[in-house]
C-alpha cells in the first residue's frame, strides 16, 4: 500500500504509445458489446426476464449491454443479503478494509485505459474526461484507504484523572448507494468505497444510462477480495425498486448524486419512520447546480475565456459543476464574449473514439430533447452567439452544437434553471458588486469561480460568493481528490465533502467508552 495518498496522473494521450493502448482497449471493449448482465446478490448472478438495455448516445442503435432488472422481491433479497453480509464486516479489521481499496485502485490502474473505453462508448466520454473519470475513481478507493486507517487509530481526547477514555468510529449498516450518469465510475466508485471501507454493506442501484461501467466496478471489487454480500448489484426502476429500498426500515442511510428533484423526494421519502425502524437515516445527497464564472474588470481575459469555455463545455455540459452562466463586468464585456465565442467555435465535435475530438454527444434522447428546448427558450431571452442546433450524423447521435446566448437577464429562466447541457448563458455586469449579487441568485450553491487581480474583490469572493466549492483564477471543473473536498450548498445537496477528511464520519458513528478504575 501507498505509505501517503498521492493524485492519480492524468493519462499523456499525445505520446503514441499511450495512444495506440487506448484504441486497442477501445477495440477490446467494442468485441463485447452486446452481452446480458445480472444482478449480483450475494456474489450469485441472478438473471430476469426484464431487461435494461444500455446504447451508445453517439450510436443509439448500438447497444453495449442488456441488464437484468430487479423487482421489489429481489431488492429485499438483496437487502437480506446485505445485513447478513455487515454482521462479519463490521468486525472486519478496519486494516483488512483498507487492503481491499488499495487492491481495486491497483487493478483499475492496470485496467484503466478498458474503463475509460467503457465510458466513451456508454455514455459519450472523451478520452481526456474518460481517463479523468477513472483516475478520479482511482483517487477515490486510495484516498478513502488512507482516511480510514487514520480514524480507526487513536483519537485525541483530554485526559481525565482516574479514568481510560476512547472514541472510536462505528459503521452504520446497509446503505443504498445511488451514482449519477455523468461520472459513471468516479462517483460510484466514491460513494461505494467510503460506505465499505468504513465498515458498512451496499445495495448499488445504477444509474439506467450506465450499468456496465458500474458492472466493471462491481468485477474489480469481486477481484480485490471483497466477501460475497458486501456489495450487491442491483438495477432497477427508480419508482419502485428505488423507493423500496428508500423506506425499507432496514436502510440506514441513502448516498445519491442526481437532479434537485429527486433528491428532495429522496429526502422526503428517508425521513418518515417506517414499522421497526431503529434510527433516524441520514441522507448524504449531491443535486447539482447553476454554476457561475464572474470576469472582474482587471484580470487576464485569455485565460479567463478558456476557463469559461472549458468549464461550460467538458463533457458537453454536463456536470453538476460545469459553468453554465459567465457574469462578465461590463468594461471587458465585449471583448471576453469574443473570445469565448471564438474558442467554442474552435471545438472538435465527432465521435467520442476519436482523440482528437473534445466535444461529443449528450447522454441521451430525453435529455437531447430537454436542451434543445432549453435552447429555444434562450433564444427568446438573449441574443444567440454561437451554436443553437442540433448535429445531423449517420449515425443518429444525440449530438447539439456548443451554444452560447448573450445578453441574458440575471433572472431569465437559461439564467436560474439547470439545463445540464451546453449551453451558456453570459449576463453583463454593472461592477462587481453587481457580478456577485448575480452569481448568488440562484437556489443552487456548487461551484464558482472568479477571475480578478483585483485582491480586496478576491478576499471578498472568499467571503461573499456562497458555494461549496470557489475558485481563484482557475474554471470551475475539475476538483481533484484530496485537493479540492467536493460539495455544495443550498439545493446542490447536503454539503458532503466528497474527497475530504471529513467524508467518511458520514457513513459512520462515533462511540465514546469511560472506564473508571
Amino acid at each position: 500500500m501507498n505509505v501517503e495518498f498521492r493524485n492519480e496522473p492524468f493519462t499523456d494521450f499525445t505520446l503514441p504509445a499511450n495512444q495506440e493502448a487506448m484504441k486497442a482497449a477501445i477495440s477490446k471493449v467494442r468485441g463485447q458489446l452486446g452481452k446480458k448482465y445480472p444482478l449480483v446478490i450475494n456474489g450469485e448472478k441472478i438473471e430476469t426476464m426484464d431487461l435494461l438495455v444500455s446504447t451508445n448516445p453517439a450510436k443509439p442503435q448500438e447497444i453495449i449491454g442488456n441488464f437484468s432488472k430487479a423487482n421489489t422481491d429481489l431488492a429485499d433479497q438483496a437487502m437480506r443479503s446485505a445485513l447478513a453480509a455487515f454482521e462479519s464486516w463490521k468486525r472486519t479489521c478496519p486494516k483488512e478494509r483498507a487492503r481491499i481499496l488499495f487492491k481495486a485502485a491497483a487493478i483499475m490502474r492496470r485496467r484503466k485505459h478498458e474503463l475509460s473505453a467503457w465510458m466513451i462508448l456508454e455514455i459519450g466520454k472523451s478520452w481526456a474526461e474518460a481517463d479523468g473519470d477513472v483516475a478520479e475513481a482511482i483517487d477515490f478507493c486510495d484516498f478513502y484507504a488512507h482516511e480510514m486507517l487514520r480514524l480507526s487509530g487513536p483519537q485525541p481526547l483530554t485526559a481525565n484523572a482516574g479514568e481510560e477514555n476512547e472514541l472510536y468510529y462505528i459503521p452504520l449498516g446497509v446503505g443504498l448507494v445511488i451514482p449519477p450518469w455523468n461520472f459513471p465510475l468516479a462517483i460510484c466508485v466514491g460513494m461505494t468505497s467510503a460506505s465499505i471501507v468504513a465498515g458498512n454493506t451496499v445495495i448499488l442501484k445504477p444509474s439506467s444510462e450506465t450499468p456496465a461501467i458500474a458492472y466493471q466496478f462491481v468485477e474489480v471489487m469481486e477481484e480485490a477480495g471483497l466477501p460475497k454480500g458486501v456489495l450487491n448489484f442491483l438495477p432497477g426502476p427508480g419508482a419502485s425498486v428505488g423507493d423500496f429500498l428508500v423506506t425499507h426500515p432496514k436502510t440506514r442511510y441513502i448516498a445519491f448524486t442526481g437532479s434537485k428533484e429527486v433528491g428532495l423526494r429522496i429526502n422526503e421519502l428517508a425521513a418518515k419512520p417506517q414499522a421497526g425502524q431503529l434510527w433516524i437515516k441520514r441522507v448524504v445527497a449531491e443535486m447539482g447546480g447553476k454554476d457561475s464564472i464572474i470576469v472582474d474588470a482587471d484580470c487576464d481575459l485569455d485565460m479567463a475565456a478558456e476557463g469559461i469555455v472549458a468549464a461550460a463545455f467538458g463533457f458537453q455540459g454536463q456536470k453538476c459543476s460545469a459553468c453554465s452562466r459567465a457574469i462578465i463586468d461590463e468594461s471587458v464585456y465585449d471583448e471576453v464574449v469574443a473570445k469565448v465565442v471564438e474558442r467554442t467555435r474552435a471545438l472538435k465535435i465527432g465521435t467520442p473514439e476519436e482523440r482528437l475530438n473534445n466535444y461529443g454527444p449528450v447522454s441521451s434522447k430525453s435529455a437531447y430533447e430537454s436542451i434543445l428546448e432549453y435552447i429555444e427558450i434562450g433564444k427568446k431571452e438573449g441574443k444567440l452567439e454561437c451554436g443553437g442546433n442540433k448535429i445531423d450524423t449517420k449515425d443518429g447521435g444525440f449530438y447539439i452544437e456548443p451554444t452560447v446566448i448573450s445578453a441574458v437577464a440575471p433572472a431569465a429562466r437559461i439564467s436560474l434553471e439547470e439545463i445540464f447541457g451546453p449551453v451558456l448563458a453570459i449576463i453583463k455586469a454593472q461592477d462587481f458588486d453587481h457580478a456577485l449579487e448575480v452569481a448568488n441568485n440562484t437556489e443552487f450553491g456548487l461551484t464558482g469561480a472568479l477571475y480578478s487581480r483585483n485582491r480586496s474583490h478576491l478576499e471578498r469572493a472568499r467571503c461573499e460568493f456562497h458555494v461549496g466549492n470557489l475558485y481563484l483564477n482557475r474554471k470551475c471543473t475539475g476538483a481533484l481528490v484530496g485537493v479540492h473536498p467536493f460539495g455544495g450548498f443550498n439545493m446542490s445537496g447536503t454539503d458532503s465533502k466528497a474527497g475530504g477528511r471529513d467524508y467518511l464520519l458520514l457513513f459512520t458513528q462515533a462511540k465514546s467508552v469511560a472506564e473508571k478504575f
